[in-house]
């Protein structure tokens, strides 16, 4: 049935409560997808009636950063005037979430929160459902979901209006289908149009039919969320550095988002374009890459021949600039016997001279061609479109033929003429769940067309984050090599990683698809889960290691240790015993923790008692590595912001002082120390009023305005 089309938010409001009743149990996608204007029309409508109920089950409601001092706001909100514009919709329950104001009346149930957006707020953390990704359709299914809203792209051609769930085709389809197994009534799915939002074709694409409605009004024309392009430290560096060691060419690769999954790219990229000036930022950080180390065994330092296949939960900026340097090349093909001719090098992605040969040889190319084998080879481009199947022979478009029996050498000979020179078609370079990136990155998708249009799939969370569902085979043949790189908050020396929440209980993010790849990391042959975290923390102004003895949250057990990369190096944990972990995890510890943390697994009897730190390991410090990356020749290859900066010159110019300043009002003593300084010193800065200016601050008229301007200024100067 042809769904409504409706051209009001107000109207499409009407139209789902007469659909759902009063009762709302509403589904919507987490990160872009979400339709925030419809959304907060329905929350306006339930929140001004207690006799209606609204429960919304969701991830990653995406809000704008929130400052925590007025020095804070006054460099954030014009940023963000400007970056998400005036016209963007905030979603409005979760500002009232964050203030303690939810009606009664309104619940909100995440699987997956921005990341420490929540902490500390009830009603978020008590209706928080810790689950797998790839469990959200399945448990939602008892729910009683009554209503579905998405955000879709349109494209019109010929004519024809095509639909696309884009951003967000990870839950929804699988979501129905279980629901109509179960018997479940169907809810009410509405499709909102955003004109911009990228249009993603393959399996993202739906017919109109697979809405109930339709709405199509300019309210929803406002920008999408995009996230700024970020910094990198040296610390980040030196991660990405080692943990790109560990990537094989003609592997696959799975990443996650912020600065340590962009400084791998980097990293990949270098390695790239400038192998020599790779190899020294490796040598650089103490990379160990020498025979029997993890790079060695696992990677290759080598730029990108057959290039990477991409497999990735979340789509982003990483890959954009992947694809662009001709790393995420790697094409795969939804068929067992041509990935496995391709992995045996039977054949390359452009067909040569003998491919009837080969192919029949290794079994990809039949016997004997019939109506099914004849639609195989024309998907694949085997064949030329319009090849027509006769009683005898193949009819090619140029009236030649070719024989349907290649059981003998004079038959293949005919077919090596016509295959000899074709590509193969129908390939991926990069599947994934959901996207979401940067303003270039949307552009960069509206702009892809032909063979990169079609080689992006974004599917079902189920395909990408888990091996089962009767193409495990295929899978394994795709995903060969994998490299699936996550980041975790700590790890101890035994191996288990914490990643969403913190022993109390207060869920910082989520688990989303992260176990997902650590299992699916076991399940591969030549597959590894990498685990990212920097060595240390800053907490209320005191450091503090991310590498523990043990902690009250495990996301990741220790029986599925694998590798875990920090600034100072890697360690391959699989396999081994719990000595043999604790002296690995050791060595990429930072030195001012290496003695407590060996003290206590001394304690516990699982590291012999007379071992002592080796002299190697006292060298990694937060100086030698910055003094590596941040002086001399490498220097411009570890730029702040290797990929472009979302902030004006004069944004950059105060964000490391803004940084300072942080830093500093940790501790109120040297705060005050340092606004002493400032008066006696009266710092000059050449361009302080230009930048003054951008605060607010060049004509300050309170004594509060008058402090925070001297300590600006005092931060620009570089005084103490």
């Amino acid at each position: 049935m042809s769904p409504q089309i409706l051209t009001s938010v107000g109207a499409c409001v009407e139209h789902v409560l007469a659909q759902a009743g009063s009762a709302l149990r509403v589904a919507t996608p987490l990160g872009l997808g979400k339709p925030n204007v419809l959304l907060n029309a329905l929350y306006a409508r339930v929140a001004g009636d207690a006799a209606m109920r609204l429960d919304i089950f969701t991830a990653l409601s995406l809000a704008r950063p929130q400052w925590k001092s007025d020095l804070e706001r006054r460099f954030i909100e014009p940023f963000l005037a400007r970056h998400l514009g005036a016209d963007y919709p905030d979603l409005a329950y979760v500002a009232a979430q964050k203030a303690g104001a939810l009606p009664a009346n309104v619940r909100i149930h995440e699987f997956y929160m921005q990341s420490g957006a929540m902490l500390g707020v009830e009603s978020a953390q008590r209706d928080y459902t810790s689950l797998n990704y790839t469990h959200v359709a399945r448990d939602l299914v008892d729910r009683d979901i009554n209503v579905i809203v998405q955000l879709i792209a349109a494209r019109e051609e010929a004519g024809r209006i095509r639909y696309s769930l884009a951003c967000n085709p990870d839950v929804t389809a699988e979501l129905l289908e279980s629901m109509h197994a179960a018997g479940a009534p169907r809810p009410c799915v509405v499709g909102v149009v955003h004109p911009d939002l990228p249009f993603v074709g393959n399996e993202a694409e739906v017919e109109a039919e697979f809405f109930d409605a339709l709405l199509f009004d300019q309210a929803n024309r406002h920008t999408l969320f995009a996230l700024p392009r970020a910094n990198i430290d040296p610390a980040e560096y030196a991660i990405g550095l080692h943990a790109s060691a560990l990537v094989r060419d003609g592997g696959t690769l799975q990443i996650g988002i912020g600065a340590l999954s962009d400084a791998l790219v980097h990293a990949l990229l270098l390695r790239q374009r400038d192998n020599a000036a790779y190899r020294a930022g490796l040598d650089a950080v103490g990379a160990r890459v020498g025979e029997s180390t993890p790079a060695a065994r696992l990677g290759n330092l080598d730029g990108f021949t057959t290039g990477l296949y991409g497999a990735s939960e979340m789509v982003m900026d990483g890959f954009m600039h992947l694809a662009r340097a001709g790393i995420l090349r790697r094409r795969v093909y939804d068929d067992q016997a041509l990935e496995q001719a391709l992995e045996d090098g039977s054949i390359e992605d452009t067909l040569h001279a003998h491919a009837a040969d080969a192919l029949y040889a290794c079994g990809a190319l039949g016997p004997f061609v019939d109506k099914a084998e004849l639609a195989r080879l024309l998907r694949f481009g085997l064949l030329p479109e319009g090849t027509q199947l006769g009683f005898t022979a193949l009819q090619l478009p140029d009236g030649s033929s070719l024989p349907l029996d290649l059981g003998n050498a004079e038959a293949r000979a005919q077919w090596n003429r016509v295959l000899a020179g074709r590509t193969l078609r129908e390939g991926r370079y990069l599947r994934g769940a959901f996207y979401l990136g940067s303003r270039e990155f949307y552009a960069w998708l509206c702009g892809l067309k032909g063979a990169d249009f079609d080689g992006l799939s974004m599917t079902r969370v189920s395909d990408i984050n888990q091996l089962y569902g009767g193409r495990e085979s295929l899978d394994a043949l795709q995903r060969r090599d994998a490299r699936f790189f996550n980041t975790c908050m700590m790890a101890t020396l035994l191996g288990a990683a914490t990643s969403d929440a913190l022993e109390n209980g207060q869920v910082v993010s989520g688990v989303g698809g992260q176990y997902n790849f650590v299992a699916m990391a076991h399940a591969l042959a030549g597959g590894r889960s990498i685990l990212l975290l920097r060595a240390t923390r800053e907490q209320r102004g005191k450091v503090e290691s991310n590498i523990l003895w043990n902690y009250g949250h495990t996301t990741i057990p220790r029986h599925l240790r694998d590798i875990y990369v920090t600034e100072y190096g890697s360690a391959d944990l699989r396999g081994k015993s719990d000595e043999d972990c604790i002296l690995a995890m050791l060595a990429i510890a930072d030195a001012r923790f290496q003695d407590g943390l060996a003290a206590q697994a001394k304690a516990a009897g699982k590291l012999r008692h007379d071992f002592e730190i080796p002299p190697a390991w006292r060298g990694n410090t937060a100086e030698s590595i910055a003094s590596s990356l941040k002086q001399g020749e490498l220097a411009p290859y570890f730029p702040a912001f290797p990929f472009g900066s979302d902030f004006s010159s004069e944004e950059l110019r105060l964000l490391p002082a803004l940084a300072r300043l942080k830093a500093i009002s940790a501790s109120k003593l040297k705060l005050a120390l340092f606004l002493l300084g400032a008066y006696l010193n009266r710092p000059h800065v050449a361009d302080g009023e230009l930048l003054m200016a951008r605060l607010k601050l060049d004509q300050p008229t309170t004594l509060v305005e008058r402090l925070t301007r001297r300590l600006v200024l005092a931060a620009l100067a570089g005084r103490n």
